[in-house]
């Protein structure tokens, strides 16, 4: 079996998969991972800007069918099987998801990879009605459902928290987790200067490493809950 597929994905924007995607790839290679990132927000790619060049990123257009046989063609190949491949996805990508997703869900046998989704959401009802779309799409995917907690505690998701989806999600194997608050000083030094959570850990003033340091802490336990 060879590595893992995730893929970041969620309803609008600004949910934070972009920041969760990092926190992804920062975790993977605190492991030992070697990381490819597939960055699929072609018009404002951040992730790929800050971590494409040391996960050997790739550009991906997920709204066409070409894209999508991309996608496949490089998680199948030879010189990728030891990666695990992690998808950051753009709000867009949930029409695509829809139109080609069976692309992928085909051929995750062949390809010999899981394909484990952390699906980001705020409190809003569209997080969980394109949730149940994405579910249907891609029905070999294990679904994680990341409750955001910049938008609040995880009490304060009282709608995902009684709805039938999220028993439906882990009465299939998934996990709601909830995705620690990164604060905000930390987060526009990453986002403005494109840099990497491991390379802040070490060039940012001792107060913001150590607060870097208490979220990065509780972000690892999130992961460790899903990581294979």
């Amino acid at each position: 079996m060879s590595k893992p597929i995730y893929l970041v994905g969620g309803s609008k924007g600004g949910v934070g998969k972009s920041m969760v995607t990092m926190a992804l790839i920062d975790y993977l290679k605190d492991k030992g991972e070697s990381v490819l990132l597939i960055e699929t927000d072609t018009s404002n790619p951040d992730v790929w800007k800050t971590y494409g060049s040391e996960s050997n990123g790739e550009l991906v257009n997920l709204e066409e069918a070409d894209g999508w046989i991309n996608l496949i063609n490089i998680c199948g190949e030879d010189k990728n099987k030891e990666s695990t491949i992690v998808i950051n996805t753009r709000a867009a990508n949930n029409q695509g998801v829809q139109k080609y997703g069976e692309t992928l869900n085909s051929t995750l046998e062949e390809l010999g990879r899981k394909l484990i989704a952390l699906w980001v959401i705020n409190r809003q009802r569209d997080s969980l009605e394109l949730l149940k779309d994405f579910r249907e799409a891609l029905p070999n995917a294990l679904v994680h459902v990341v409750r955001n907690g910049y938008f609040g505690e995880e009490i304060k998701y009282q709608l995902y928290n009684g709805s039938k989806i999220r028993g439906t999600v882990e009465k299939n194997g998934g996990k709601s987790l909830t995705f620690p608050d990164i604060a905000d000083l930390l987060a526009d030094e990453i986002y403005t200067n494109r840099i990497t959570i491991s390379k802040a850990s070490v060039d940012m003033p001792i107060g913001n490493r150590a607060e870097l340091k208490r979220w990065k802490s509780l972000a690892c336990a999130m992961f460790n809950e899903v990581a294979i």
